[in-house]
Order: C-alpha cells, then sequence, then structure tokens
C-alpha cells in the first residue's frame, strides 16, 4: 500500500522550504524569459521546448532530493495518432515529475487561470500548452480542433482527471472533462498512478519532505475509440481500476 513508500525522507525545517520556494519561483522565472526570448526571436522549436520542460523540471525535483523511479513502458507514439496522459493528482509536483519520467512532447493541459500569471502565462503560451474552455461553446470547438491538431503532430497531453490534488494520496471522484477530450479526439489514454508524491508537499500545506521515494507508474494504454458518449462511464471506470490497481501495487 501507499505505506510502503515512507521514508528515509525526513522533513524540511521553515528555512530550506523558503528557500526552495524561492528557488522554484525564480527557476520557473528564468525558464520562462528563455522561452519567450527564444519565441520572439523565431527560435523556439518543440525539442527546444522539450528540453526546457525537461531541465525546469529536473532542477526542481534536485531541490527537494526526490528519489524517483520510472515502472512500466511509454507506448511508442506513432505519427497520426492522439494521445492523452490521465495521472493522479497529489501534488504540485506532478506536473516536473511526469515531464522527467515520460519521453516525447508531453504538455499539460492547463487552467485558463495559469495563461494571465506573468512571465509563465506567456511561456506557456509559445510552449503549446492548450487549454480547453467548454464554458463558451465556439471556444470549446476552437479549443478542440486546435488540440487535436496538436496531438495528431506528436504532442501528448497531461491532464488530471480528478481536477483537484488529494491530500492522502487516495483516488478523487473524476470530472468528466478530460474524458470528453479523449472521446472527441479519438485519442490512446495512457493511464499514470504516482506512489508517495503526496508527501513531498501535501495539498493545501507547506510541509515539504526531503529525499522523499516516489515512483511513477505507467499503465496500459486504452484506446478511446472503443467507447463512446454514451458509454463514457465505463471508459472513467476502466482508467480508475487501472489507477487504483498501480496505487495499491505497492513495492510488489
Amino acid at each position: 500500500m501507499l505505506e510502503s513508500l515512507q521514508p528515509l525522507a525526513r522533513s524540511a525545517t521553515l528555512i530550506r522550504t523558503l528557500g526552495v520556494i524561492v528557488e522554484t519561483l525564480l527557476l520557473t522565472a528564468l525558464f520562462s524569459i528563455k522561452v519567450i526570448l527564444r519565441s520572439a526571436l523565431g527560435q523556439l522549436d518543440r525539442p527546444r521546448m522539450d528540453y526546457y520542460t525537461r531541465a525546469w523540471a529536473a532542477r526542481l525535483l534536485y531541490l527537494v532530493r526526490m528519489q524517483l523511479s520510472v515502472r512500466g513502458h511509454f507506448p511508442e507514439i506513432v505519427d497520426g495518432r492522439r494521445y492523452l496522459v490521465l495521472c493522479t493528482h497529489s501534488s504540485h509536483y506532478d506536473i516536473p515529475v511526469s515531464f522527467v519520467a515520460m519521453p516525447g512532447s508531453i504538455r499539460m493541459l492547463a487552467k485558463k487561470e495559469l495563461f494571465r500569471i506573468p512571465l509563465l502565462g506567456s511561456a506557456m503560451k509559445a510552449g503549446e500548452f492548450p487549454s480547453i474552455d467548454r464554458h463558451h461553446r465556439e471556444q470549446a470547438l476552437a479549443d478542440l480542433q486546435k488540440a487535436r491538431q496538436m496531438m495528431e503532430s506528436g504532442i501528448v497531453l497531461w491532464a488530471a482527471p480528478e481536477g483537484t490534488r488529494s491530500a492522502a494520496g487516495d483516488l478523487l471522484p473524476f470530472k468528466k472533462g478530460c474524458f470528453h477530450l479523449a472521446l472527441d479526439t479519438g485519442a490512446i489514454i495512457i493511464p499514470v498512478a504516482i506512489r508517495g508524491i503526496h508527501r513531498v508537499l501535501p495539498a493545501r500545506t507547506f510541509r515539504l519532505t526531503l529525499d522523499q521515494p516516489v515512483q511513477f507508474q505507467i499503465g496500459t494504454p486504452i484506446d478511446a475509440t472503443a467507447f463512446d458518449a454514451g458509454h463514457i462511464d465505463a471508459l472513467m471506470a476502466q482508467v480508475r481500476s487501472q489507477m487504483q490497481a498501480m496505487l495499491d501495487a505497492g513495492d510488489s
């Protein structure tokens, strides 16, 4: 169970926690500026953006000395197919861990609010990070078409079906938005579970844990074209079943 990833890890002091927060903000600003400048000069291609996201993510994991291991195999990306990573969500570190653990051009399906953050929002826009506005039909259709084109060109979208972070690392109820996206784009879903990461920085706290062992587990691909809108609950149940099994697998 999740308890098997308890530690060797130790809680960070207040000074160390504040240091990690400040360094995280500075690193994020620095990489955002690099992306924005490269884009303005016409020098930001996809491989360079992939490098920036992984370099930024690796440095964040280094700051907390995370002990990351990866289990399972990410499928070979086939041109023209659409891939959607659906991941458990119990930490702000889920996203940088995913950038480090997976190959290819990974982009987070972002909340629209993130694009309003100075520097970061501009960098995400330049770096092909999409969002889907499902509250406005015309914009949602345009966003969906753009996301589909990005996926067909080789970008792998990352999303969290829980929608919010789980403080204890348990699966929360799923929201249907990313499953509608999978059905609308005919995506291959890659279920992912990250064990132990909720202890690195528990949701809605500043209790930082250093040297925490974290397991990134890649599940079996699920072809969303085998389902239709009338069977979205069955698709959700299949993804949830895989995620739960990976969380329960422990160190066996």
